[in-house]
């Protein structure tokens, strides 16, 4: 017996840490209470999260990156979807809206200007990434 399911693809998001500060993006049109957020999009059929993250990131803002490790997986409490949630490092290129259709602006923001950005928790795991991975 075969399952098929009829869920939405999971989302995978990128976290990307750059001179001490992680990329955040503005979408033009808010997912539930979310309007700053990771670059993030849409895992492919037979895509792993980890190159749906660095795909979505070039699409989305231009940047190449490259998937260091995943940090973890959960259902998004606000949005009800499977999110992914990989650490990336950059490559080359500047971060700059490349999609205009998808996102209003791109910030780069330091520990103590997170929540100005996302004011409600973070996934943990991402959380405990940046608290290592940023100075605060």
């Amino acid at each position: 017996m075969t399952e098929t399911t009829t869920e939405q693809p999971g989302i995978s998001a990128a976290i990307i840490v750059s001179e001490g500060r992680v990329l955040m993006v503005k979408r033009r049109v808010k997912e539930g209470k979310l309007s700053w957020q990771f670059p993030a999009g849409q895992i492919e059929d037979g895509e792993a999260a980890e190159d749906a993250a660095v795909r979505e990131t070039i699409e989305e803002t231009g940047l190449v990156v490259t998937a260091t490790r995943l940090l973890g997986e959960r259902i998004h409490p606000n949005t009800g979807r499977a999110m992914s949630y990989t650490a990336c490092e950059v490559v080359q290129g500047e971060a700059r809206v490349a999609d205009k259709e998808e996102l209003a602006a791109v910030a780069w923001v330091s520990h103590s200007e997170i929540t100005d950005y996302v004011p409600y928790p973070l996934y943990e795991k991402v959380q405990e990434y940046l608290d290592d991975v940023l100075p605060h």
